[in-house]
Parts: C-alpha cells; sequence; structure tokens
C-alpha cells in the first residue's frame, strides 16, 4: 500500500503522504483555531449576499441536503485497494452525509487511462491525482473541470472557511480561479508552527543485527560507506541461503533513479540555488564524488545486479526476507514489510543512521512536505449534482470531516480514553500489524486519504511506535520546505518540456553506465559526455522557463 516512485518529483509528495501506515506524522500541536479564522478573508466571501437565502459561510453546506447520491471517483493510482462502503468508516460517512462513492481505479499504466478519460472528453465527478501529473494541467486547459471558487460562491461558501487561503492562492490559475484543492499540504506558514515535528520519507537504513555486528560503522564518507558495504558481505555473503545484497536503491526508470538523484542529492545538502539562480545539482563535485563511489562499490562487487533490474514489487520480496545490507528508500515504501520482519524478529529489522554525507559531513536537507501536496481533487463539468459535490468537499476539508475519516466511528475504531479521542488499542494494534486487513475492517486513519490534512489530525494522531519510530525519529529537524520548486517543470508537449524529456531518457540511460563504468577515467568521459548532450538538447531552455516559474512561485509564496 505504499506508493509508487515513478517519478522524479514524487518524492516532495510522498513526504506529505506521511500518514499511509497510519504512524502519526507529528505529535502535539493543535490546529483547530487556524482553519476556522486565518482563511476566512475578504476576497474569499461571495460577492452576491442579496439572493434569496443565500447558503452560509458560518455553516457547513451538506447538512442541508442529505439524500442518497452516489459520486464517481477516479484515483489515479493503480495501486490503491480498497472500495468505499465495504467498512465502517466509510459507512458512517455515507449515512451522515448520504454520499456514497463509486471509486474508480486504473488496473494498469495510469497515464493512459487518464488520457483515454481526457481524450473522451467526459470525466467523473471527482478526479484525484498527483499535483505533478500533466493531466492537472490537460484538465484546466481542456475546460473539463470545473472553477471551486465559483461552485463555492454559488452553493456553499463555507468551503472558504475550511479551506487555506494560502493553498487556495498557490493553486490559482492565470484566469483568477481554482480548480484543484491539495492533500498533505503544508506551507511556509504551516512550518512555522508545525516545522519542528514534520519528518520525511527519505531515508538511509541499514540491517540493525549486521550493522552491529560489524562495529556499527559511520557510514558518512565515501571510504566508511565501502568498507562497511564490504564488511557486511564478507561476514554476511548469504541470508537465509540467498546472496545478500549489499546496497538497496529505488529502481531505476525510464527517467532515472530517486536514489541517486534527489535523495543522495538532498543527503549531501546540495543546494537547489544559489544567489537566486536554480543550480543544476547534477553538476556538483559531492555529487560526482558520491557517484564516483557507488562506481567503485560495483568494481568491487558490492552492488548487486539485482538492483539494476528489480522493480518494487521484487524489492518488496527480498526486503521482506532481509536481504539487504543497506537501502537508499523511501520509508512508507517499505512500511508493511518492516512490520512483517518486526513480527519475525525485532532484531532483524531495518533502522535509519546517518548516510552519505558531503565532505563538510553537514546534516541532509530532506524533502519536508510542501505546500503542493501530495495529490490534487477537481470536479469535473459533468459532475451530477454541482452543488453536492462542491458541499462533500467542504466536510472532507473540514475539521469535522478530516476527524471522521481519520478516527472513524465513536465507539467503533476509536472512544475517549483517559480524556483523549483516540483509536483503541485493538484497533490500533492492527494498524501497525496487518494494514491491509484494518482498511477494510475499520476503514479508519485515511485508508481515504484524497483530502488528508495531517496538521488538523495530529492532534488525533498516536504516536508511532517501534518499528517506524525510530526511522521517522531520524528525520525530525532534517527537514526542509521546498514549495518554492514545485510546478515549475513545463507541460510535456511544450517546446522545452519535449527537450526536458529528452533529458530526463538520456538520463535513464546514462546512470546505469556511470555506476558500471569500469574505470574512474571511462566514468569521466560518460559523465562529461552526458553533461555536454544535454546542454545541445536545449538545458539552458528549461532551466530558463524553470528560472521564471521559481520567481512567480517565490512572489506567490511571499518571499
Amino acid at each position: 500500500m505504499g506508493m509508487k516512485s515513478n517519478s522524479k518529483k514524487m518524492m516532495m509528495l510522498l513526504l506529505a503522504a506521511i500518514m499511509v501506515f497510519s504512524l502519526a506524522a507529528c505529535s502535539g500541536g493543535n490546529n483547530n483555531t487556524k482553519n476556522e479564522s486565518a482563511n476566512n478573508t475578504p476576497e474569499n466571501t461571495p460577492s452576491s449576499t442579496e439572493t434569496v437565502t443565500p447558503p452560509s459561510a458560518d455553516e457547513p453546506g451538506w447538512k442541508s441536503d442529505t439524500a442518497p447520491i452516489t459520486f464517481d471517483w477516479y484515483l489515479n493510482f493503480a495501486w490503491f485497494p480498497n472500495k468505499w462502503g465495504v467498512d465502517p468508516t466509510s459507512q458512517y460517512v455515507t449515512k451522515k452525509t448520504g454520499v456514497d462513492i463509486n471509486f474508480i481505479v486504473p488496473a494498469g499504466n495510469e497515464n493512459e487511462k487518464l488520457n483515454t478519460l481526457i481524450a473522451s472528453g467526459k470525466l467523473p465527478d471527482f478526479i484525484t491525482l498527483g499535483w505533478w501529473e500533466d493531466g492537472v494541467k490537460k484538465m484546466i486547459e481542456g475546460d473539463l473541470v470545473l472553477p471551486l471558487n465559483k461552485l463555492a460562491e454559488e452553493y456553499d461558501p463555507y468551503f472558504f472557511k475550511v479551506s487555506d487561503s494560502d493553498k487556495l492562492n498557490w493553486y490559482t490559475q492565470e484566469d483568477g480561479n481554482v480548480y484543484g484543492y491539495p492533500n498533505s499540504s503544508s506551507s511556509p506558514k504551516d512550518y512555522e508552527q508545525f516545522g519542528d515535528t514534520y519528518v520525511s520519507n527519505q531515508t538511509f537504513v541499514v540491517r540493525k543485527d549486521i550493522y552491529e555486528a560489524i562495529g556499527s560503522p559511520d557510514m558518512r564518507t565515501p571510504e566508511g560507506f565501502l568498507n562497511a558495504l564490504k564488511a557486511a558481505k564478507e561476514k554476511f555473503p548469504q541470508i537465509d541461503g540467498q546472496p545478500m545484497i549489499p546496497l538497496g536503491l529505488h529502481e531505476f526508470t525510464a527517467t532515472g533513479n530517486d536514489s541517486l538523484e534527489q535523495y543522495i542529492q538532498n543527503f549531501l545538502a546540495i543546494p537547489r540555488e544559489k544567489d537566486g539562480k536554480l543550480y543544476n545539482r547534477e553538476t556538483d563535485p559531492e555529487y560526482v564524488r558520491w557517484l564516483k563511489t557507488l562506481r567503485q562499490a560495483n568494481q568491487d562487487g558490492l552492488l548487486a545486479k539485482d538492483i539494476f533490474i528489480d522493480k518494487r514489487a521484487q524489492m518488496e520480496e527480498k526486503i521482506v526476507q532481509g536481504r539487504y545490507f543497506a537501502m537508499l528508500y523511501q520509508r512508507t515504501d517499505f512500511g508493511a514489510q518492516l512490520g512483517t520482519l518486526y513480527q519475525k524478529d525485532p532484531d532483524k529489522i531495518y533502522i535509519a543512521v546517518d548516510g552519505p554525507a558531503n565532505t563538510n559531513l553537514d546534516a541532509p536537507t530532506l524533502n519536508g512536505p510542501g505546500i503542493s501536496g501530495w495529490t490534487v481533487t477537481l470536479i469535473s463539468k459533468d459532475v451530477k449534482d454541482k452543488a453536492r459535490a462542491i458541499k462533500f468537499l467542504s466536510y472532507l476539508n473540514s475539521e469535522e470531516g478530516q476527524r471522521d475519516l481519520f478516527l472513524g466511528e465513536k465507539g467503533v475504531s476509536y472512544d475517549t480514553i483517559d480524556g483523549v479521542d483516540q483509536f483503541l488499542p485493538e484497533v490500533f494494534d492492527l494498524m501497525n500489524t496487518d494494514r491491509a486487513a484494518f482498511d477494510k475492517q475499520y476503514g479508519s486513519s485515511f485508508t481515504f486519504w484524497m483530502m488528508q490534512n495531517t496538521n488538523i489530525t495530529q492532534q488525533w494522531a498516536p504516536k508511532a511506535v517501534e518499528p517506524y519510530k525510530q526511522l521517522e525519529d531520524w528525520t525530525i529537524g532534517k527537514t526542509v520546505s521546498n514549495s518554492e520548486f514545485d510546478l515549475i517543470d513545463p507541460l510535456a508537449n511544450s517546446d522545452e518540456g519535449i527537450i526536458l524529456g529528452k533529458i530526463k531518457d538520456l538520463r535513464g540511460k546514462t546512470l546505469p553506465k556511470l555506476l558500471m563504468a569500469s574505470s574512474e577515467a571511462e566514468f569521466d568521459k560518460i559523465f562529461n559526455d552526458y553533461i555536454k548532450k544535454q546542454e545541445e538538447l536545449g538545458l539552458d531552455k528549461v532551466m530558463a522557463f524553470q528560472q521564471t516559474k521559481y520567481e512567480e512561485n517565490k512572489k506567490k509564496l511571499g518571499m
């Protein structure tokens, strides 16, 4: 139930989706008042208040109509396994609001399915997809989705009260309208309030028992890193009769490798900009030094062939077998496997340790939640009931909706225990041992994450438990907001987008070659060719486009 990492940008979002295994995003902090007062700004109030009994900005609109209605809701995530109405939480929401949901999830390639829907010109009532997807712009430009602000003004001004004005402003298009609202979104203002509790998904982990057996070495320097991989392989050549894999990475895709791009660049604290100009992190000497370290690891027989071909499903199998010694990997992507390992033997689990660092041994700058969030949800022009759709979206955005989808129904998945609303012990236990079973049996803790707002729900979030807590805690204080670098890429079919597509394809082909180079001289040749080819393809045009967007973002965020 984790998330596919098939896009370079995906990490930023996934960071925000820290609730997938229901481990508390953060602890403490009370976010009740923020959404009530700060966001009811004058420009957000409906203009015509003279009409006959106008909808109220103070009263939840959904209460005015709870007749049964079923909405079709498209989720652009083939891995999403749950159905609405199977579990008590979704049943409770339907009983309360009258809204039933029929999820439509692609069976195979998400983009093919989404493009087919867009080409047909007819969309399901609600659409949820990653904010970085081209489909967002295609739907807006093709007039296939409705402005949420207009729907709210006409049918449910309460929407403005329960939505964050910073997030509405961030997603306002050139025509002055907002078509999508994000989940798991944290603005720079949210950082001021909750920043010291934010966690990242980006971790460097080692198998605890093996790491301790080789003397818990420091792996921050190239030498320490190579020596540790070597010692681990020598001491544990096999795991349960199968070859040990010294280092695990995210999968190599047609466009690159998450671990070898943002992850390692963030671990090395490589800046994204210098003096207000976007910086090409790939050319940084610290980055090149570590790619050369991995080339050396391969030459020394410390990179298994598996890592160049395995997809996420194969990795999950090998993680459950404990076959990796170290991994530069997204912790929520192996949460379920980690839980299984912990049940078997709490000593043979993966723990986060300080990984690759720059020459100064600076702390990493890991992706924290950003203002773009993880997904955006839009309402189709073909929606079967405009009023009910925006009212339901407001309900989901409100503290009440957040509470219902996070805690579930009182007495079923949570209760007031010791004066605190919290999950029942047996519910929390199932959540941490078998998430798939939990989703079907209870359906709370954001089984349905389309509009999750962890800044609101952290007041009820249980403290993380082991083995997840150690990984989460390791990232606290190392996360940074990268909101201003979101949404800067050109559309895929634009001139700059076509260039960027070619550069990404080139990167996808080059990264494995660099690691497999037979000597440092061969590495240098491949790398210099790569940088030169990028320039020939028109990298400067892409950078100029991104620079403009980056400067617009800074203005939007008041930086």
